[in-house]
């Protein structure tokens, strides 16, 4: 899989995982967090090829705590809704 697809088809998971950041995370295009979507994909498919094989349970366990993590970061890096009534100034009169 190419960066550019790997990039994208994190980004549809972690809408789908974090469907109340679905419409922020399918409108980012900052480098950051393109890459934490990248690394996202990355870390599940490592994950989901050893959940197949059966492995190692322990690395798999280690594998959905990064998805985890990423999940997270992803979550803080997204930038947050402002209230255009909250930063506005008092009108005048």
């Amino acid at each position: 899989m190419t960066r550019s697809n790997r990039r994208e088809a994190g980004r549809r998971r972690l809408a789908m995982r974090l469907p109340q950041m679905r419409t922020l995370i399918m409108q980012a295009c900052d480098p950051w967090q393109l890459e934490l979507f990248e690394a996202y994909q990355m870390a599940v498919e490592a994950r989901d090829r050893l959940r197949r094989r059966r492995f190692n349970l322990k690395l798999v366990r280690e594998y959905d705590e990064t998805c985890v993590e990423i999940e997270q970061h992803v979550m803080g890096a997204m930038p947050l809704p402002t209230s255009t009534t909250a930063s506005s100034p008092n009108p005048r009169p």
